[in-house]
């Protein structure tokens, strides 16, 4: 049994779902909350069937006259091969607080973002968002690499892509003459190229080279 299974799928996060770290004494990026909750959709089904979360605790912890902080502690469940996980979590926010320049600053998403924050922790764990967690969101190549495999999942995805290149393909395996092979091809090799989608020119190489596979037969007949 591969034990990182999951986390080697949803550890690579998408460079678009990434914001930079604000309010905080200290810098560095991560995950936009909705990104998880679409990526934990995915892997066990809708919330409230195939994951969810429950809000164990909140409380204000007060520090001063003007400086709040909300806290709250949040269960995560999943249920993964018909079996259910729970992971929980410590989440908090500044409620009130004075700002740099003198100002009182009263958050009321306060509670909101603290579970928000708990959940995104908890999800950590499973792997979600993981290489920004373990610091290797901090290497621009790595970033870069990162860029490039969403780019492609993307384009996997989608559906127009799909139904173009499953038509050329059956243009090329329905292709009568050898000329006509090469015009198809060369056509089709031109839109993935210009498009820099190098999966899609190895599936019109390999449709390609089956229809020369399927002549060869033919010609020593």
């Amino acid at each position: 049994m591969n034990t990182k299974q999951l986390w080697n799928r949803v550890c690579m996060t998408d460079p678009k779902a990434v914001k930079p770290i604000t309010g905080k004494q200290y810098s560095g990026n991560s995950p936009k909350p909705y990104w998880i909750v679409e990526r934990l959709t995915d892997e066990f089904g809708p919330c409230g069937i195939g994951w969810g979360f429950t809000i164990l605790s909140e409380r204000f912890e007060r520090f001063s006259d003007t400086d709040t902080l909300h806290v709250a502690v949040v269960r995560l469940w999943y249920v993964m091969d018909g079996q259910r996980g729970e992971l929980e979590q410590v989440g908090q926010t500044k409620a009130s607080y004075v700002t740099s320049k003198g100002s009182f600053m009263l958050d009321e998403d306060a509670p909101k973002k603290s579970v928000t924050d708990a959940l995104v922790k908890c999800a950590s764990y499973l792997g979600f968002a993981g290489d920004i967690f373990s610091g290797r969101w901090d290497d621009s190549k790595y970033v870069a690499e990162a860029a490039a495999e969403w780019a492609g999942r993307k384009r996997e995805a989608d559906p127009q892509r799909r139904e173009w290149l499953d038509a050329r393909k059956a243009e090329i395996a329905s292709a009568k003459t050898g000329g006509e092979l090469k015009k198809v091809m060369a056509a089709a090799i031109d839109v993935v190229r210009a498009q820099g989608d190098q999966p899609a020119e190895d599936e019109l190489n390999d449709a390609f080279a089956a229809k020369l596979a399927q002549a060869k037969p033919k010609e020593a007949a």
